[in-house]
């Protein structure tokens, strides 16, 4: 039967569900009853498994306690640590006395090798071996852990306790079963029925315990085999010919296998103690059919009502016509009804008017965005399409405006946006390129859509717009220079639609900022260098995560007499298909891609490690470690540097760290504050390849630095060329009066040694002591290290004088 009329289907369906009540209310008054049961049953399967909790906390409690005991007994610490055969025995006593004290299955002793030394059980306490090795670091931290482990199919509380002297040399062991005495106790405090189960990786259930009759309990085995998890969720359960209400608790999980306790309430019992409420509800629920019947004849009289109109205005508005008018001169809810559809409207269209515009437009500089851009930019290709024309995009991101925005502040960086665009908007009209478009695509980037242009055309406006950029920008009182990475990429030749275009202008932009070029034209071979530089970059990461990278040392030694004093830390990296590849392949690209951070903490870890193990061993050496600029930026690096000292028990004095003047000289004022915090520490600071850079003397006095280290440049050549040898006389000097100890590096021969000691040169490197080596090889090179004969002679340093004397 259809329904022609609104009010026709309301009366009607109200009719039917008036009677939908009388015929289902007496059902719905038993489920509300079951319901309500079947909440108190969950409430008190909720707080059971609560009381099982605190059991099972309890016999933990009573596992460490015992273990606690045993762990600090002076004469059972004694016989571990006198590690003697003859203590065994002994050993094996204690343990057995103090398990059978409290009730534990199993105990045993971990040795401080992680080795079990000895058990009650040994059956036992190999199955457990895996799980309680997991467990050894958790317990040295926490004086003590815990867990449940599962072995031959049956769950076992474990306890793992160290035994501290006062470093740990062991750890005690002890397990409980968790079986039907357990599943007593919790039936005798909660008056629930409890089974203990565990499951197999197959999904294979077993009873341990329950406090069900033993035929009673395959049944239950048989239904939990067929039931899906059940999870947290009570679920229904059939035992003993009565139905029960249960809840499944998960207790621990050991080598896939899993121990559950299920605990049950009888349902029937339960809903016993309703049997008032029922007859009182059942009352209820005939009292509100009748009302209800009256109810919905009264409401739907009142619903039903034309709405013909208001359905017509809707699809007007569905279909984007905001312009129509609706009436709204009645007074009654219909009237109502009629002044919000019209408000609605109105709102809608201005609304919608709205997110078209933020859509499609760049609110800060009013430019289209990348949306419209790409909009365009498609129209533009198909109208070249059809006139056999091209069209050619620029896209440019600018130079230095994340560092003009962290100085002088968002707003500050917006202006500068704008002032961009008004100048590029500017550079057009002037120029008279009416059909070029200027859009921001996001953050600095901004591109500029040429249709009908050539190549050399759109070259040429790139350089007018390279050209604009070049006068500093006035903001604020303030003159800021900036200028662009401009890539230029064109159909048909770079690409055939609006996407592959914007990604070739965006590589061959990244290529120009790379190159410092200004503008560059897409070439393919850039896209291959960009997969070649991915595939480097993860190959670097994988690196770390693979243990590919080594430690290499070059050693520092005294000039004057010959001693070793110190040593570089130098990284290699050792690839499993290319072999060794050098740093000068990897650590450039690691600085431009930012993972130098990455790479600078590994090898300050490891120079921190080798330097414990050199101190252990009675070798006290500075370890000197480049930072790059990426390092220097990075505000955290004096926390997380005294992180790793303290971790390995090292003192910043034994640390140098070396900065090159171009990586100083990148942000002058933040590349101080994070050496005025270094030093504060106590570690050295040195400037490396000092005599390169551009910085000033000036700047550098400033800087908390302890040493300046002379360039191999000059030095390689000094027997031969008289410049190198006064550079190197004049920085020597000059490090010493600014009370600074000086270094060369790239030191190959003895000549050249002597002379550098003649100058009066403090320590050296190179070739002619040692090529980089291994970080562990470093004591076996001490050990046969030998300065060169009467270096401390007055013949050798006459032989030198000489030298110097020729040279000048």
């Amino acid at each position: 039967m259809r329904f022609r009329s609104l009010e026709s289907r309301i009366v009607t369906l109200f009719l039917v569900l008036i009677v939908a009540v009388q015929v289902i209310g007496l059902v719905v008054i038993q489920r509300g009853i079951d319901s309500n049961a079947r909440l108190a049953i969950s409430s008190e399967l909720h707080n059971g498994a609560k009381v099982f909790r605190r059991l099972l906390d309890q016999n933990a409690q009573s596992l460490r306690f015992g273990a606690r005991l045993l762990a600090r007994d002076t004469a059972f610490v004694a016989a571990i640590g006198n590690n003697d055969e003859s203590d065994h025995a002994t050993i094996e006593s204690a343990l057995a006395n103090s398990g059978r004290r409290i009730k534990a299955s199993l105990s045993m002793l971990i040795s401080a090798e992680r080795k079990i030394s000895v058990s009650t059980n040994p059956a036992q306490s190999g199955a457990l071996e895996k799980q309680v090795q997991a467990m050894l670091d958790l317990s040295e931290q926490a004086d003590g852990a815990n867990g449940i482990a599962i072995v031959e199919r049956r769950p076992y509380q474990i306890v793992v306790m160290p035994i501290k002297a006062p470093v740990t040399i062991g750890w005690i062991v002890m397990t409980f079963p968790i079986d039907r005495q357990l599943a007593q106790d919790m039936r005798d405090v909660s008056s629930l029925h409890t089974t203990i189960l565990s499951r197999d990786a197959r999904g294979q259930w077993l009873s341990v315990g329950s406090t069900f009759l033993s035929p009673s309990v395959v049944g239950l085995v048989a239904q939990m085999q067929a039931l899906a998890a059940p999870g947290d969720a009570p679920f229904d359960l059939t035992v003993e010919g009565s139905k029960f209400s249960a809840r499944q608790m998960l207790i621990g999980e050991s080598g896939g296998e899993r121990a559950s306790v299920v605990l049950a309430r009888s349902i029937d019992e339960a809903k016993s103690e309703y049997a008032r409420l029922e007859r009182w509800l059942a009352g209820l629920t005939f009292a509100g059919i009748a009302i209800s019947a009256l109810v919905s004849v009264v409401t739907a009289k009142r619903i039903a009502q034309p709405l013909t109109a208001l359905a017509a205005t809707a699809r007007r508005l569905e279909q984007g016509d905001y312009k129509g008018q609706i009436d709204t001169a009645r007074k009654d809810e219909i009237g109502a009804l009629a002044r919000a559809f019209d408000s609605m409207r109105e709102g809608i269209a201005k609304r919608e008017q709205e997110i078209r515009r933020l859509a499609y437009w760049d609110t800060l500089t009013n430019l289209p965005n990348r949306a419209q851009f790409v909009l365009l930019l498609n129209d533009s290709i198909a109208d070249a399409v059809r006139r056999e024309q091209s069209v050619f995009v620029l896209m440019m991101d600018l130079d230095r405006f994340k560092h003009v925005n962290d100085v002088m502040g968002h707003s500050f960086g917006d202006a500068l946006l704008r002032q961009v665009a008004a100048r590029l908007q500017l550079l057009l009209a002037n120029r008279r390129h009416s059909s070029a478009q200027v859009a921001r695509l996001g953050g600095d980037e901004f591109a500029i859509l040429l249709p009908g242009f050539d190549i050399d055309q759109a070259q040429l406006v790139a350089r007018e717009v390279l050209q604009a950029l070049e006068t500093p920008l006035s903001l604020e009182d303030q003159m800021v220079d900036i200028g662009a990475g401009l890539g230029i990429a064109g159909y048909p030749e770079h690409g055939r639609d609006a996407e592959h275009l914007l990604s070739m202008a965006e590589v061959a932009m990244y290529t120009a900022k790379q190159r410092n070029d200004g503008a560059v034209v897409y070439d393919v071979a850039f896209d291959k260098s960009s997969e070649k530089s991915l595939s480097l970059l993860s190959e670097l990461r994988n690196a770390i995560e693979r243990n590919e990278f080594r430690l290499f040392v070059q050693p520092k030694i005294t000039l004057g007499s010959g001693k070793v004093v110190g040593v570089e830390s130098l990284v290699r990296w050792a690839h499993p298909e290319r072999g060794n590849v050098f740093p000068d392949e990897f650590i450039p690209f690691a600085e431009q891609t930012g993972f130098i951070r990455v790479l600078t903490r590994w090898v300050l870890e490891q120079s921190a490690q080798l330097c414990h193990e050199l101190a252990a061993r009675g070798v006290h050496l500075k370890v000197s470690v480049n930072l790059s600029t990426r390092d220097l930026l990075d505000q955290d690096l004096p926390g997380k540097f005294a992180d790793i000292l303290l971790r390995h028990k090292v003192s910043p004095a034994s640390f140098c760290l070396e900065i090159t003047e171009s990586a100083i000289m990148d942000d002058p004022v933040r590349a101080q504050q994070t050496l005025e915090r270094l030093h504060l520490m106590g570690v050295d600071l040195s400037i490396d390849d000092f005599g390169t850079g551009y910085s000033s003397l000036a700047y550098l006095k400033k800087l908390p630095v302890d040493e300046l280290k002379i360039d191999k440049s000059f030095v390689l050549n000094m027997e031969s060329d008289e410049g190198d040898t006064k550079i190197v006389r004049s920085t020597i000097d000059l490090g010493h009066n600014m009370g600074l100890r000086v270094v060369a590096e790239g030191i190959e021969s003895e000549a050249v040694w002597r002379l550098l000691a003649a100058l009066g040169c403090d320590q050296g490197q190179g070739y002619f002591m040692s090529r980089p080596i291994p970080g562990e090889q470093l004591i076996a090179w001490m050990e046969k290290w030998h300065a060169p004969v009467d270096i401390d002679g007055a013949p050798a340093s006459e032989a030198a004088a000489a030298q110097v004397t020729l040279a000048e």
